[in-house]
């Protein structure tokens, strides 16, 4: 069976120019060539489709292709490599264990089970006027205190929308449909592939037709919280 993946398509009609998509692409896809945006690259794409609401004249769209094995190598300077894949060391300062209060072991905020977007039922009595919380799959890895200062007293799902196949912006409409929610965070990295996951959930939720408050928190490599 032929695989497909998602890549960003360019109308040429409606495309004016501007390059607003070449400055939201971080993936360096999209590129402007003779006054109009195009797709250099169908590789690099990463089909999350950031590109689409930046775009004010509606000109991108999302089309599937036949997935082709990569070329053994590329030009210089068309090398690329996902800002969400670059490896870079994370220094801590080293804390004498001698000087440290007695701890106390934590003890796990999650509410329910399953909690992976894919996995959870649509229609569960937990979602009724539940605080739902949905996060990046790393979140729980950079950031220490997500189950006291995120986790608590909500409803938990987890995604990553660079590695998960299809868009979770379906699956989440349902659930904001089907139930009475009572306000939704999102919890992503800053890498620029996590912005899909606030891209589907905000897509959802004007689908859904619902007014529910949003609001998402960006979380650092490090574990910082970048913003809120």
């Amino acid at each position: 069976m032929m695989q497909l993946r998602k890549v960003s398509k360019i109308d040429e009609e409606k495309c004016t120019g501007c390059g607003i998509c070449t400055q939201t692409c971080h993936e360096g896809a999209l590129q402007l060539v003779n006054g109009k945006a195009k797709l250099i690259s169908a590789s690099q794409c990463d089909g999350l489709g950031i590109c689409l609401p930046a775009c004010p004249n509606g000109a991108i769209t999302l089309e599937e292709q036949p997935v082709t094995a990569a070329p053994a190598s590329t030009p210089a300077n068309t090398k690329f490599q996902c800002p969400g894949s670059h490896s870079n060391r994370i220094e801590r300062k080293k804390i004498n264990s001698q000087l440290l209060e007695p701890t106390i072991i934590p003890q796990s905020q999650l509410q329910q089970w399953p909690c992976q977007i894919k996995l959870i039922p649509t229609t569960a009595s937990y979602f009724q006027n539940a605080h739902v919380l949905i996060a990046a799959d790393c979140t729980a890895y950079a950031y220490a205190n997500i189950h006291h200062d995120f986790m608590r007293d909500k409803i938990t799902l987890i995604g990553c929308p660079k590695l998960d196949e299809g868009n979770y912006a379906d699956k989440l409409k349902e659930i904001f449909q089907s139930n009475t929610i009572s306000c939704i965070t999102v919890l992503r990295m800053e890498k620029p592939c996590c912005s899909g996951l606030v891209n589907a959930a905000r897509e959802a939720l004007e689908n859904s037709g619902k007014s529910i408050p949003f609001d998402f928190v960006i979380i650092g490599v490090d574990g910082s919280i970048i913003s809120s």
